[in-house]
């Protein structure tokens, strides 16, 4: 697992997180965050709330 996604599992164990928010405290671009968060999602690490558009952990990873 790459350090971004670390960083992301590690924040998402928090509270969930919008991109724009997991980007801002990372300090990353936009991009960078939503590529990671793509991978992550498709490895079923993570989901999406439609709603709110917030990630966080799928229900296994807590």
């Amino acid at each position: 697992m790459a350090k971004i996604h670390k960083q992301i599992v590690t924040l998402l164990s928090e509270k969930p997180m919008t991109l724009s928010e997991i980007a801002e405290t990372l300090e990353y671009k936009e991009k960078k965050v939503f590529n990671a968060l793509k991978k992550l999602f498709s490895d079923g690490d993570i989901d999406c709330d439609a709603k709110t558009r917030k990630y966080a952990l799928t229900k296994n990873e807590e």
